[in-house]
C-alpha cells in the first residue's frame, strides 16, 4: 500500500481472496538524523511483525536489498522522530484462509512536533491462478501541514520474474501552476527529471501509464511510472536492472526527498496551513474510499479488510 495510492493498478485476481498490501551515485546518510534526540526504543512486542515486513521474503535478492535499504535508511536517519508500530499483530501481519496469499503493513507516526505525519512500509504476496505470483513492495512518507514540502512514494510491482512496475514519485502538495518556485524548488532544482530520462534509456524499460485519471493527477511531472519487461533477456537481467539502474536511481531521490523535504525548513502561514490539512484530508479520504475501501473485501474477505482498514483509518483520518 503506498502512502498516496494503495497500489497504482489493481492486481489481477488471484486464486483466493489476496492479502492485503506491496550502490547509489550520491551516498545515503543512513547514520545522520534530522535531529540530535535520542532515538525511540522498539516496543518489544513489535519485533516480529517488524522482522516479517523486513524479510521480503518471496522477491530476489536486489529487490529485498534495495527494500531493506530504503527501509533503513528512512528509519535510520528520522528514528529520532518516530514513534514505534502499534498496529495489532494481525494487522502487521496476516494471510487469506487458503495460506496462498500473505502480507504485511508497517506504520509509525511522527512525534509531534515532527513534520513527519507517518511512514508506511508494507509487502504483498500472492499466488496466482495462472501460475507464478504476484509480488508489490511499497514504501511511503506522509509530512504534516507543519511543511508544504512533497511526499515519498516508491513501490514495485511484479506479476512474474521477468515483468516489473516501477512507481517513484515526491507527489507535489501543492498546485504547480500557482506555485512556480515550489516546482523550481523540488523538482527543476533537484533535477528529479533526469533519473525518469536515464530509465527510460534503458531497452526493456517503456512507459506505464495508470488507467486511473484520478491517480495520474496526484503524481509529479517528474514522476517515474515505468513497465520493465526481460522476458526475452530472463530473470537474470531483471535482477541486472534492478540492482544496476532502480536501485541507484531508489536511493537518491529518496536522499533528496530527506534533505529537501523531511529535513528541510519551510514557513507555513496559517492560511497555507488550513489548505494544507484540506488538501491531505481529502487524498487520504479518497485513498480510502476509491481503493482501499473497495478493493480490500474483494481480495480480503469483509472480515479481514475491516480490521485493516480499521487500523489504518486511525492513521489516515488523524
Amino acid at each position: 500500500m503506498a502512502v498516496i495510492v494503495h497500489h497504482l493498478l489493481h492486481p489481477p485476481h488471484c486464486s483466493s481472496p489476496l492479502p492485503a498490501f506491496s550502490s547509489s551515485s550520491r551516498p545515503l546518510k543512513s547514520q545522520i538524523s534530522c535531529s540530535s534526540s535520542s532515538s525511540v526504543q522498539m516496543d518489544p512486542h513489535n519485533n516480529e511483525g517488524r522482522t516479517k515486513f523486513k524479510a521480503f521474503p518471496y522477491v530476489s535478492a536486489p529487490h529485498r536489498n534495495l527494500m531493506v535499504d530504503l527501509v533503513s535508511t528512512v528509519e535510520n536517519r528520522l528514528d529520532s522522530q518516530l514513534l514505534p508500530c502499534t498496529l495489532p499483530p494481525d494487522v502487521q501481519y496476516y494471510q487469506n484462509q487458503s495460506g496462498t496469499g500473505s502480507a504485511t503493513l508497517h506504520i509509525r507516526s511522527g512525534h509531534k512536533p515532527s513534520q513527519i505525519d507517518f511512514i508506511l512500509g508494507s509487502w504483498i504476496h500472492c499466488e496466482l491462478p495462472t501460475g507464478g505470483a504476484l509480488n508489490i513492495t511499497s514504501l511511503s512518507a506522509y509530512l504534516n501541514p507543519s511543511t508544504d514540502a512533497p511526499n515519498f512514494l516508491f513501490e514495485l510491482i511484479q506479476s512474474s520474474p521477468t515483468s516489473l512496475i516501477l512507481i517513484l514519485d515526491l507527489p507535489p502538495r501543492k498546485d504547480l501552476v500557482l506555485s512556480p518556485d515550489y516546482l523550481r524548488t523540488f523538482y527543476e532544482d533537484t533535477q528529479l527529471d533526469k533519473h525518469r530520462q536515464t530509465l527510460e534509456k534503458i531497452p526493456e524499460v517503456r512507459p506505464y501509464v495508470s488507467s486511473s485519471l484520478y491517480i495520474r493527477s496526484l503524481v509529479s511531472p517528474t514522476a517515474i511510472t515505468v513497465r520493465i519487461e526481460t522476458e526475452a533477456s530472463g530473470q537474470g537481467r531483471m535482477e541486472e536492472v534492478i540492482k544496476g539502474h532502480i536501485d541507484p536511481i531508489a536511493k537518491e531521490v529518496l536522499e533528496i526527498w530527506l534533505d529537501e523535504c523531511a529535513c528541510g525548513e519551510r514557513e507555513v502561514g496559517e492560511t497555507e496551513r488550513g489548505y494544507l490539512e484540506k488538501r491531505d484530508g481529502l487524498v487520504k479520504s479518497r485513498t480510502i474510499e476509491i481503493d482501499l475501501g473497495s478493493s480490500l473485501p474483494r481480495l480480503f474477505g469483509p472480515e479481514v479488510a475491516e480490521r485493516v482498514l480499521g487500523s489504518v483509518r486511525e492513521f489516515f483520518t488523524a
